[in-house]
Formats: C-alpha cells, structure tokens, sequence
C-alpha cells in the first residue's frame, strides 16, 4: 500500500513541478506560492517513504511511472487553462 500511495504522491508532485516550471516560464504568478507549499508537501511525503521502505525496485517503478504520467498531465492540463484564444 505505500508503493501505491508514494506513486500517486510521485504523480502529485512532478505533476506540480511541471505545472509550476510552466507557470513561471509563461508568467504566471498568482499560483506560484500555493503550488510551492503543496510541492513542499508531496516531495517531503515521497522522500519519508522512500526512507521507510528502503529501495524497492516495486517503489522505482512506481514512482518513476507516477512522475512522468503527472509531467504529461500537467502539460495538457496547463495547456488548456492557459490556452490562446
């Protein structure tokens, strides 16, 4: 259950990394602080259980699947919101 847990946390997390690194480079300064404090939140909670579980090959490929499929979703997500029209 943590390897589960520590993925959606991973997701969470590089999900706002993503969103984050979007809403700087396009200049986007509202959700800045909010966004920093919840990342601050979700990286802490994966690091606490990686420290608890130790390296588990099940908890990397958890987590690296978690990161990169909140890296995409954050993309098409921002991209949305912060679409042209």
């Amino acid at each position: 259950m943590e390897i589960f847990f520590a993925t959606l946390a991973s997701f969470v997390f590089v999900f706002l990394k993503a969103f984050q690194q979007r809403n700087v480079t396009g200049l986007h300064y509202r959700p800045v602080v909010p966004i920093s404090i919840l990342m601050a939140a979700t990286e802490v909670y994966v690091i606490a259980t990686v420290v608890r579980v130790g390296y588990d090959p099940a908890l990397v490929l958890g987590v690296g699947c978690g990161a990169g499929t909140g890296a995409m979703a954050a993309m098409y997500l921002h991209n949305y919101i912060f679409r042209r029209d």
